[in-house]
């Protein structure tokens, strides 16, 4: 057993979602968005070489030595497993643990969307998942992956740093790959793929332009590309996409983004009301007769009217989700006024 065991065990007593150590401070457990104190005292520089070193291993401790940054998975037993980031910052060590959770939820344990269904029904084009760091983006991505997994015939491939949730297999055949042991890069990996008669990608990070690029182009090729991105919103998701490229290559990208994009989500996660968990938001974009049009012209402006105007598609805002929400009683004004795009339909 290692030694952080007994902190991950206390985290998890109180079901605890993140873990958070930084040199010279009491560690933190993040329960319902809230970061609370471990009975614990603070972490001596010794104490976080110990904790930390233990669990990466000589090679990977030389590694994050050396650039300062770390990721990868750390499985504790049969009991769970964690996603580890470890920094180097100011005040010396730190390191975030996400607990990933043992069983694979599914779409109809999340409550997601019925066309979150649909997602998993495609046979090409690119779905990109966004949202901030811990708003669920590969919680369901998983369960979208399980939903084909129980239900289609594919063969799929994840590239992720690390890999979190493991499929295994039902109809379809899974290969999961991680950026660092397995492959090189989130390109790389996505470049042996294409070469492999995959059917289905999962992209866990489209970081760089290249990626970018290979992602859009595997999924005009016919393949169905799930990927994700740090952005809060429909139109910023496009935006960004297209803001990876130089002027020059902008048309092009547009064009390919037009003839794949299937589907944005852009998810947040809400604390309820009660306080006791938090609820899942959705900005849901899908292909429309109007989309090509509105990404090649670069007017994303026009996306919120199209998303109102297809609410029996399955769109939605994420300001018009999180009223919903609130008209339920699961959140309350604060809580969706904090995430809100148009803050001014939350004031009071």
């Amino acid at each position: 057993m290692a030694q952080i065991d007994t902190l991950f065990r206390e985290m998890t007593a109180m079901g605890g979602s993140d873990l958070h150590l930084e040199e010279g401070r009491i560690p933190k457990v993040r329960v319902n968005g809230d970061l609370l104190d471990l009975p614990s005292p603070a972490l001596s520089n010794d104490r976080m070489r110990e904790l930390l070193g233990e669990i990466a291993g000589k090679e990977r401790w030389e590694k994050f030595e050396t650039a300062g940054d770390l990721d990868f998975a750390y499985a504790m037993g049969d009991e769970a497993r964690f996603r580890a980031n470890y920094l180097r910052q100011f005040s010396g060590y730190g390191a975030v643990f996400r607990i990933i959770p043992s069983k694979v939820l599914s779409l109809d344990d999340l409550g997601a969307p019925d066309v979150f269904k649909g997602f998993a029904d495609m046979t090409s084009g690119l779905v990109v998942v966004t949202g901030p760091t811990g708003s669920g983006k590969s919680t369901t991505l998983a369960a979208i992956i399980d939903h084909i997994n129980a239900n289609h015939c594919r063969k799929i491939i994840t590239i992720e740093e690390p890999v979190e949730f493991v499929h295994r297999c039902k109809q379809s055949v899974i290969s999961h790959r991680e950026v660092g042991e397995d492959t090189e890069s989130f390109m790389h990996g996505l470049k042996g793929a294409l070469k492999s008669d995959v059917n289905i990608v999962l992209v866990g990070e489209m970081r760089d332009r290249e990626t970018i690029e290979l992602a859009l182009t595997a999924a005009e090729m016919g393949i169905l590309v799930f990927g994700t991105l740090h952005t809060n919103s429909a139109a910023k998701t496009i935006d960004r996409i297209i803001d990876a490229f130089p002027a020059k290559k902008k048309n092009q990208i547009r064009s390919l983004l037009a003839n794949s994009l299937k589907g944005v989500v852009a998810q947040q996660l809400v604390k309820s009301a009660d306080g006791k968990r938090r609820w899942a938001a959705h900005e849901i974009l899908l292909s429309c007769s109007a989309l090509p049009g509105i990404i090649r012209s670069g007017e994303t402006i026009k996306l919120n009217s199209v998303m109102q105007t297809n609410r029996q598609a399955g769109m939605v805002t994420l300001d018009d989700c999180l009223l919903e929400m609130i008209k339920a009683g699961k959140i309350n004004l604060e809580a969706a006024f904090m995430k809100a795009l148009d803050k001014s339909r939350f004031r009071g």
